[in-house]
């Protein structure tokens, strides 16, 4: 073999090979190699913060097999990504496969395509140390950070947090924010609106505006004066402006605005989003999806020009070559474009069409003509109110441009006003003040998170995903919908009937995928802003990014980077341990028990914030309850705590029998008289209606549930039950075909093994023969909490006796040989842990 090419992922391998020829032989790292050794911090703070690293357990067999291929190659190319990471990686894999550095040829390409492939292996390169160097600066300090950090939440607040350089400040941004909405004080204003009719010299209707006020009244009284006023005023034209305007494109896609506006237009998570570009970047469809700039380069400037011309026209191609506002965007990436201007839809899997074409639209249109309107703003003068008017506006697009490509419709789209001259006279068709309320600070969703991070300079393109995706998974933030509540306005209607004032409703408040933050998240960001309010500093984060970057420039050197840091940060450590667990877990008092006397707190434990009566005193055991979803340790008072100990509560009793019976015979139900109970549990209130029989009563408050709800409740979870079992066989009654949340499936209840059924499968015509089949070949099911744990060591203790028999064997001709620590000075890994 002549030629070995070492990609990341392998989806692109077999592409690459195939632009390659024969004498190449492409295969992939599957990502990173090698990580900070696990056990420890794997960092010697006093040699210059050295990292010990290995090759991750499950790479040893691949890397293994590089090496064989490595030294059969008369030349090895590293082609891992073009990032600081892909830099990493590569050097990884220069030390894991004994290459030398100085020589070993990198290359890197921005889109999977021929002319990109060939050209990088024209221009070779070597590893950018000083790209290697910054990287390995944010591996390291980001694990010091969780290393210490991580500990002291464990000891003083709760075992199992976690704390991060990013993820940190990013889960403080969520919970200021929630306390911003918390401390938000509505009010109102009313806002006039409404239809005015225009009128021909003879007094005849030729056509309506859209008008209103621009200014607002505070008031309901001041606002149904000046509808007063208007029903017996004289309306005509005050002034008519016609301006010409332009519509410019935006710049190409970089990865927080693709993650934005997937979001938006799309409804994609940032995960998703990022996902699914990776499949289109590695099938050669578009460029690298992981950068910060907005830059075009020539070739594809040129490209867009051709093919814009050909098809909208001459007029429609306007090239423009955009700069990075950013001075500090990492390598000198291209925006995210499309391979091929000439392809405007591609094969696949729909999401993946869909964000194509988002990012075929943005990318091309960044190369059009701006569009042309004219905007038309009308003044109408009301003669009993003279420094009062009213206006209408209207926008008329007159070349489409760059919305050609937004299947912008023309004319039927426009909001064009009849025309009009200046004194013409209008008469009231209807007019309203309504009541418009304040809106809070708004809650983050995932693409205005990243958003906001990007404004502060907190973190870089490959980090936003990473980053909210651990923020979810530690617990501190949840994504999730929250219905809106009934809220009551006033509305003042005007028409040519005469005036009246109404109360309507309305829902305010609803979110749809916003990120909420947990209670907990409230204590930890509260305890590390408080003793650790540098590393939660937003301006400290984004100077560290600004460090990263001037180490990547080759002006700074990283180990002098960390000791700047660590000499900081590690006493603010050592202070930390002092803190009591009250303080740290920001236990509040509530008051005293009304009738008992005894203190009463609000508190944070293992399954969320509980209310304690009692503080253990005089041998009195305390007694517990967890809040309801939706409160808040830090705003529930001692009357709210009181109600959490009224549960359990007896709802009442069920007025009569109730059962299901499913198609193997089985039944269930409940009987008459049957105790309906109340309670709050660490997953959510729910009812007890029998011995081991529960209903979840999501989105009903277990204090205030009726009896009439709790048993149509039971009723429906009995029938579910019972509707669960689609079908049954008797000669094995323990094979049998469930229905279950993505649809039915087979299991058998003593191996408790399941067994897929296609979509298209009718489940009732599957015979035990099948049934059995396809459970023998399902895997065996996982093992879970203490029975996973139990399994772990058995395997482990059963490889110790293999390896001391061996030992055994060999002691007899050889001293056994002492382990070999490997280390080295540049380090770094694909897992976020920020």
């Amino acid at each position: 073999m002549t030629n070995l090419v070492i990609v990341e992922s392998p989806a692109k391998a077999k592409t690459i090979e195939k632009y390659l020829g024969k004498d190449f032989v492409v295969r992939s790292s599957y990502g990173h190699i090698r990580d900070i050794q696990k056990k420890g911090m794997g960092i010697d703070l006093q040699n210059g913060f050295e990292p010990s690293y290995e090759i991750s357990s499950d790479k040893k067999k691949n890397v293994t097999e590089l090496r064989k291929l490595a030294k059969g190659s008369e030349q090895v190319w590293l082609a891992t990504d073009e990032d600081r990471e892909g830099e990493a990686i590569a050097w990884h894999l220069a030390e894991a496969l004994n290459l030398d550095v100085k020589t070993t040829k990198r290359i890197v390409f921005h889109e999977i395509t021929k002319p990109a492939i060939t050209h990088a292996v024209d221009h070779p390169r070597t590893i950018d140390m000083d790209l290697v160097d910054a990287q390995q600066a944010r591996r390291i300090l980001d694990r010091i950070v969780g290393f210490e950090l991580s500990p002291i939440l464990w000891k003083k607040i709760r075992t199992g947090l976690s704390a991060g350089r990013v993820q940190s400040v990013a889960v403080r941004l969520i919970v200021e924010r929630e306390k911003e909405i918390e401390a938000f004080e509505a009010s109102s204003v009313f806002r006039v609106q409404g239809v005015l009719d225009l009128l021909s010299p003879a007094g005849e209707k030729v056509g309506e505006l859209d008008v209103k006020r621009t200014a607002t009244f505070e008031n309901e009284a001041d606002a149904t004066a000046f509808l007063q006023s208007v029903s017996s005023a004289n309306l005509q034209v005050l002034s008519l402006e016609e301006k010409p305007a332009k519509r410019a494109p935006k710049a190409p896609f970089t990865t927080s605005t693709l993650q934005q506006e997937a979001s938006s237009k799309l409804g994609f998570s940032v995960k998703q989003t990022m996902m699914i570009a990776q499949r289109l970047y590695e099938s050669g469809k578009i460029t690298y999806m992981r950068t910060d700039s907005v830059n075009l380069s020539e070739v594809a400037i040129a490209q867009a020009e051709t093919q814009i011309k050909s098809a909208y026209g001459a007029e429609y191609s306007k090239p423009r070559r955009y700069k990075t506002k950013n001075a500090d965007a990492q390598e000198a990436h291209e925006a995210i474009r499309p391979t091929d201007f000439s392809t405007e839809n591609v094969p696949g899997e729909r999401n993946e069409q869909r964000l194509y074409q988002l990012i075929w639209r943005r990318a091309i249109a960044s190369q059009m003509a701006e569009a042309q309107l004219k905007r038309t703003t009308v003044e109408i003068g009301i003669d009993n109110l003279p420094t009062d008017k009213l206006t209408a506006k209207g926008e008329v697009v007159t070349f489409d441009g760059f919305l050609k490509v937004y299947d912008f419709g023309g004319k039927d789209d426009d909001k064009l006003l009849p025309p009009m001259t200046i004194g013409q006279a209008l008469r009231l068709g209807a007019l309203s003040a309504r009541e418009s309320f304040a809106r809070p600070p708004a809650r983050y969703n995932e693409a205005s998170l990243v958003r906001t991070l990007e404004e502060m300079g907190i973190g870089r393109p490959s980090t936003y995903a990473p980053t909210i995706d651990t923020v979810q998974q530690r617990g501190y933030v949840v994504k999730e919908d929250r219905e809106g509540k009934e809220r009551e306005y006033r509305e003042v209607f005007l028409n040519a009937e005469g005036l009246e004032a109404k109360t309507l409703t309305e829902m305010a408040g609803s979110e749809k995928n916003k990120l909420f933050p947990t209670d907990i998240a409230g204590i930890v960001t509260n305890f590390l802003t408080k003793h650790f309010g540098e590393v939660l500093d937003y301006h400290f984060t984004a100077n560290v990014e600004e460090k990263f970057d001037t180490i990547a420039k080759g002006k700074i050197q990283w180990q002098q980077m960390l000791e700047e840091f660590y000499t900081q940060f590690h006493p603010k450590v050592e202070a930390a341990e002092d803190v009591s667990r009250e303080e740290a877990g920001q236990a509040r008092p509530l008051g005293n028990h009304p009738e008992t006397g005894e203190p009463m707190f609000v508190k944070i434990g293992r399954y969320g914030p509980y209310v304690q009566i009692g503080d253990g005193e005089n041998d009195e055991k305390p007694r517990f309850a967890s809040l309801m979803p939706g409160q808040k340790m830090d705003v529930i008072n001692l009357e709210q705590a009181l109600e959490l100990f009224k549960l359990p509560r007896h709802v009442g009793d069920m007025p009569e029998s109730y059962s299901a019976t499913a198609v193997d015979g089985s039944k269930f139900g409940v009987d008459k008289g049957q105790a309906l109970i109340a309670k709050q549990g660490p997953f959510g209130p729910y009812l007890e209606y029998g011995t081991k029989k529960y209903a979840p009563i999501k989105g009903f408050d277990p204090l205030s549930i009726t009896l009439e709800e709790s048993v149509a409740i039971v009723e429906a979870k009995i029938q579910a039950e019972a509707e669960k079992i689609v079908k049954t066989f008797p000669e094995n009654p323990d094979v049998k075909i469930l229905k279950g949340r993505w649809g039915p499936y087979i299991t058998d209840l003593t191996t408790k093994k399941n067994a897929k059924i296609a979509k298209d499968e009718d489940a009732l015509e599957l015979s035990l023969e099948e049934c059995v089949k396809r459970l023998d070949e399902a895997p065996e099911p996982k093992k879970r909490g203490r029975a996973a744990a139990k399994k772990a060591p058995a395997k482990k203790t059963a490889a110790k006796k293999t390896a001391a028999k061996k030992s055994t064997a060999k002691k007899t001709t050889a001293k056994k040989a002492p382990a070999k620590k490997t280390t080295a000075k540049k380090t770094t890994t694909r897992k976020t842990s920020e």
